[in-house]
């Protein structure tokens, strides 16, 4: 019995390798129409083909997300940031004219404000007895004809917010400060109001100087009382015909007042244009530091890390060099056989 099962181990063991034989010969069994190992060779360096073309258009555009097919939901953010970008800069652009405008309405307020004083100190000349006031008078009417010309001039992308038509349908001005999205995708645009109105204003002087639609409701022709001259305006008083009595004294007097309650107006509009000017220039900051803000946010999002990219570009152009190797040698392979044949 003994001997027996010694005689099946022998034969199964001698099975047993006959057996990997012939699968060494199946693997490295020489074929004309098939090529096994250039085949694979070839698989490989396809892939890293791939792979390589991949890194260099990151190289090129200094982008990882170039278009929705590289990552759909990165794509669609920064598209959406993009867009909202953009309307950030059209946005501050927008508040740069407002700042120009304002910055021209200011310059104007304050030249009126200085020919104003200059009439006012010619008044309280024409005060001392004795002087020429006709002469005083040509001098106040130059300065009330170049008061005219600076408020008709204050104009900027034809806006002139010191000479204002009263009867028109509104006097607020509007400029465009902001623009948000909320969480739903809903977008809001946010604008900076200023009212113009002179006298009417209820929240005090607005900038009108002149009401050029002729109702008198401008500070320089709001119409002010001398106590025996009657209406008189800024722009509109004669001192010419007055002598030393004392009703003509006391109109000057009133001529004084009434200049310096129109300078005190324009003061305090002046003030009110700065505050515009400082909220203006605060919305500007503001959406400048946005814009950058995006721009980093949309960088995080799609930019390549360059580091990262030329790193992984030179192993594969090593990689390929070694897969054009490998293929080369796989197909010599196939050249071999014709030696079986000489």
């Amino acid at each position: 019995f003994s001997k027996h099962v010694a005689l099946f181990s022998t034969l199964k063991a001698r099975l047993g390798e006959r057996t990997r034989t012939s699968r060494n010969e199946e693997a490295t069994m020489s074929s004309i129409n098939t090529n096994i190992a250039a085949m694979t060779a070839l698989q490989a360096l396809n892939q890293t083909n791939k792979e390589t073309l991949v890194t260099q258009n990151r190289i090129a555009t200094g982008l990882r997300v170039n278009d929705a097919s590289d990552n759909a939901a990165y794509w669609s953010i920064a598209t959406t940031m993009r867009s909202d970008r953009q309307a950030l800069s059209t946005v501050s652009d927008a508040l740069g004219l407002g700042a120009a405008t304002v910055d021209v309405a200011v310059q104007g307020m304050e030249g009126a404000i200085k020919l104003s004083s200059d009439i006012k100190a010619k008044l309280v000349a024409a005060r001392q007895p004795g002087v020429d006031r006709a002469k005083i008078q040509t001098e106040i009417t130059q300065l009330q004809d170049s008061l005219r010309s600076v408020v008709a001039t204050s104009t900027f992308s034809g806006q002139n917010w010191l000479a204002t038509d009263s009867t028109s349908a509104t006097l607020t001005r509007t400029l465009v400060s902001s623009f948000s999205r909320d969480g739903a995708g809903a977008i809001e645009i946010g604008v900076i109001e200023v009212n113009v109105a002179g006298n009417s204003n209820p929240d005090g002087p607005g900038t009108m100087l002149i009401d050029t639609g002729g109702a008198g409701d401008g500070i320089l022709d709001l119409t002010r009382t001398a106590t025996n001259s009657g209406d008189f305006t800024v722009l509109e008083l004669d001192i010419s015909a007055l002598t030393d009595g004392a009703d003509d004294l006391q109109d000057l007097e009133d001529f004084i007042t009434g200049v310096d309650a129109a300078i005190t107006s324009m003061t305090n509009a002046a003030t009110n244009l700065g505050a515009v000017k400082s909220r203006i220039d605060l919305q500007k900051g503001f959406a400048d530091s946005l814009m950058d803000a995006i721009d980093t946010g949309i960088g995080q999002l799609v930019d390549a890390d360059m580091n990262e990219e030329s790193t992984r570009l030179q192993a594969l152009q090593v990689r390929q060099q070694l897969g054009i190797q490998a293929l080369a040698l796989a197909n010599q392979s196939s050249q071999s056989i014709l030696s079986l044949f000489r």
